[in-house]
């Protein structure tokens, strides 16, 4: 049935389009949340992967399994494109006069749900990766992918993808080892500069 659905994926049949967000979008968004910690961002990946993927729906081999590895790489290509645009856009931002900030719903609604202590050690581990090492951890680890899918959806050899996710692991070792970088914000120092300031309690805290 695979060779039927990238015959008509080939063709731009818009039901296997239909039949294709079904089965993946939530595999796209899982991904790209965990790779930008951001629900509106992750959406956003969503809906340009299968713009994408309609673009490039004559590049899909006649012959072959699921196309989810090959949705899932160009996930992790949109994800690397709006982050560099993001950090971009930020610079630019940097450079006009500031002004307050609106939070962003997404992601007070995020931190409600999740673990933001989780999150944090997460976005710190990350941190400590090169982008292709990410990329690699992100399809192998999160998303199931064996070498084999992952290095076709990424464009690279097995052995690549073999060796940086085992150098992606080794760093992320190491920083589990080492803790995350302790938060300033966690122990606010009191106005005479001697040590820790009492945080205030909630009335109606426990």
């Amino acid at each position: 049935m695979d060779h039927i659905q990238r015959a008509r994926v080939r063709a731009g049949d818009p039901d296997a389009f239909g039949m294709l967000f079904d089965d993946y979008a939530r595999a796209v968004y899982n991904l790209a949340f965990r790779l930008t910690g951001n629900w509106s961002t992750a959406e956003e990946v969503v809906s340009l992967t299968f713009l994408e993927a309609w673009r490039l729906r004559g590049r899909v081999a006649p012959a072959g399994g699921p196309l989810r590895p090959w949705l899932l790489g160009i996930a992790v290509n949109v994800t690397r494109n709006l982050t560099r645009a993001a950090r971009r856009h930020q610079a630019a931002l940097s450079r006009l006069p500031g002004e307050e900030a609106v939070p962003d719903f997404a992601d007070e609604l995020a931190g409600r749900i999740d673990d933001s202590a989780a999150l944090r050690r997460l976005a710190a581990g990350l941190a400590t990766l090169r982008p292709a090492e990410r990329d690699v951890l992100a399809l192998c680890v999160w998303s199931g992918l064996d070498y084999a899918e992952a290095a076709s959806a990424l464009g690279i050899p097995v052995g690549t993808v073999r060796s940086r996710l085992s150098r992606a692991r080794d760093k992320l070792r190491a920083q589990a080892v080492a803790g995350p970088p302790e938060d300033p914000a966690a122990h606010p120092v009191n106005r005479a500069g001697r040590g820790p300031a009492a945080r205030p309690v909630r009335e109606d805290a426990p």
